[in-house]
């Protein structure tokens, strides 16, 4: 695959692995499904052994008692072997998850391989703005949308972290960075399924929004003073029951009872909701640290991907170490259930202590979560670029050029649309050339030719290959005017919000990065010596402040605006022809105006008398 950028090869495939991604996802599917296969064999063997040794045990057990009165120690062997056995199934049922979640990344690989993903996987819908300068014109969010093709992230992080970058372009320095890793990452097949189905126990548990605002919320137990006398307490009342049980001193022990039952009345209400959020903290972060050690466990060679690990050590210690100290923690605070242990916490202070443990903890490693958490989604985010780049690999990483603006490509297709249907075209946008009228007959192609500008316009800026045999780009403010709705709750009109993002447009010129414009059927909302004047108006404003872009339209009133802009404008057009009686396409887009249409046709074609 070609790369541009000077990166270099695009798949470099682990050891073993075939660089062809409908084989390997087959093979790797194939094995999975046959290791399931065994291992539910086996997993309903050792049930079916537990059942029968737990029924062995049960009827030995009425068998000793009913003939000899008393139990032996032999008994011991059966039920020693019975946990044994439940060990080994619980062992052979989480085995049995993995392999089934395998199974989902590479039947979730072949489906976009295949085409038929639409539907599949998670659509960001939550991310769509209706007044983002292109969301919704470029099909980013929802079914069949670009962010559902990339996106192989568990976590909500990951989820957020690629939404980020779809709907806003990045730095060329950024961008490299992000191809590289994307490059690396494309060939660490077993790495990038790791990620997805350990992500699933984060998606299902985990409440990353949560975890970090405890790791950045206040201490219930902000006084020092209650850190020395909780122990101190606890302390004096033991002494005070050893005091009495060996010199009878009762008072003492009274005493020092009383002030501690005092005392726990006192911090009973902080100190549950304390030990409650660190529990659920305990849990979320007990499957956090396991992304987080298969990413600390691997090595890098990218700049981005060493410098997201060197981030997680930023306080000196690996984030699943200080994680684990504070899981020993929990499981101490969680042992606090114990009935004897609830008797004596009142006086000893059991659960308090190990509390104030955690809120240590929290202290030291809370403002951290935060960054844990956002660098576990950028890692999601870039093993989703990496998995696309794999399962393209013809697809090539754009050009960044210090030339502005420039938009400049050959055989450029729309990337949603099947590889083999997709038709290519070639364009080219900068200085010399800011403006293309595109007019042709319906269907003919003229939204689809936008939205792939548009969309690979998007995937260059935020890391991903594109789908050309060659781009090259100056970075870019993409805006469109597409799909603009009208919206019945607010009142308005299809028009009005057309005008609106007109505007958002024309002030977004006023940038420092040049805007690409991809603005179909300018103004069809009004009459036509309205939508002339008001067309030309924007568009010469357009050129005039350093945009480049395309216009499509039916009304070849608008094919007179290039005559009267000058050199840095042309029309263009896509055509349609009659084959044994209907209407045919090729999608290609020729020089010149359009001299054919196809409305009335097409309307006869289906009934409409006209």
């Amino acid at each position: 695959m070609g790369c541009g950028s000077g990166i270099g090869t695009c798949v470099v495939s682990e050891t073993g692995f075939s660089a062809v991604p409908r084989a390997e996802y087959s093979r790797r599917l194939g094995e999975l499904s046959l290791r399931r296969s065994k291992l539910r064999h086996r997993e309903r063997l050792t049930g079916y052994s537990q059942l029968a040794l737990a029924a062995f045990i049960v009827a030995w057990l009425l068998f000793r008692l009913r003939h000899i009165g008393a139990t032996d120690l032999l008994l011991l062997i059966p039920v020693l072997a019975f946990v044994v056995l439940a060990v080994l199934h619980g062992r052979m049922l989480r085995a049995v998850t993995d392999c089934s979640r395998g199974i989902r990344f590479y039947e979730r690989g072949l489906a976009r391989l295949n085409g038929s993903w639409a539907g599949s996987g998670a659509t960001g819908e939550r991310f769509l703005e209706p007044t983002h300068p292109y969301a919704r014109d470029l099909d980013l969010f929802g079914r069949a949308s670009l962010f559902e093709l990339l996106c192989t992230a568990r976590t909500r992080a990951g989820e957020e972290a690629l939404a980020r970058w779809l709907l806003a372009p990045a730095t060329p320095e950024e961008i490299r960075g992000r191809q590289e890793a994307a490059v690396e990452l494309s060939g660490r097949l077993l790495f990038r399924e790791k990620l997805f189905t350990m992500g699933e126990d984060l998606e299902a548990g985990a409440r990353p929004a949560q975890l970090a605002a405890w790791g950045e919320g206040k201490t219930l137990f902000p006084s020092r003073v209650i850190r020395v006398l909780a122990p101190v307490l606890a302390t004096a009342w033991v002494l005070s029951l050893a005091a009495w049980q060996l010199w009878g001193t009762t008072e003492l022990l009274v005493l020092a009872t009383v002030v501690n039952l005092g005392f726990s009345y006192r911090e009973r209400m902080r100190l549950s909701e304390s030990a409650h959020a660190v529990e659920d903290a305990g849990r979320d972060l007990k499957l956090l640290s396991q992304l987080l050690t298969a990413f600390e466990n691997e090595e890098f060679t990218s700049p981005r991907l060493l410098q997201l690990q060197a981030q997680l050590r930023q306080r000196g210690v690996p984030p699943s170490r200080a994680i684990a100290k504070l899981n020993r923690l929990v499981e101490f605070l969680e042992s606090a259930h114990n009935l004897f242990v609830r008797l004596l916490d009142f006086v000893i202070f059991y659960r308090l202590q190990f509390v104030l443990a955690a809120e240590s903890w929290r202290r030291r490693f809370g403002p951290s979560l935060k960054l844990w958490l956002e660098s576990v989604g950028e890692l999601e985010a870039l093993a989703a670029l990496g998995g696309y780049t794999y399962e393209h690999p013809e697809d090539v990483f754009p050009e960044f050029v210090d030339h502005a603006p420039c938009f400049e490509a050959e055989a450029l297709a729309h990337p949603l649309i099947p590889r083999d249907r997709a038709v290519q075209n070639d364009i080219r946008l900068d200085r010399d050339l800011q403006l293309m009228i595109v007019s042709g007959p319906n269907m003919a192609g003229k939204s689809t030719f936008l939205r792939g500008i548009g969309v690979n316009a998007v995937l260059a800026q935020s890391g991903a290959p594109v789908r050309a045999v060659n781009l090259k780009l100056s970075p870019l403010a993409v805006t469109a005017s597409i799909c603009v709705l009208d919206s019945l709750e607010g009142g308005i009109s299809r028009f009005y919000a057309e005008i609106n993002r007109l505007k958002l447009i024309m002030d977004l010129t006023r940038g420092t990065v040049p805007v690409l414009f991809l603005l179909d059927e300018l103004l069809s909302g009004t009459n036509s010596h309205d939508r002339l004047i008001g067309t030309r108006s924007i568009v010469m404003k357009l050129v005039e402040r350093g945009a480049v872009g395309l216009v499509s339209t039916h009304d070849l009133a608008l094919t007179a605006i290039p005559g009267e802009i000058g050199s840095t404008a042309i029309n263009c057009h896509f055509e349609d022809h009659l084959e044994d009686g209907q209407l045919r396409f090729d999608y290609k887009l020729y020089p010149g105006i359009v001299q054919t249409s196809n409305a009335l046709p097409l309307m006869r074609s289906i009934g409409l008398e006209v």
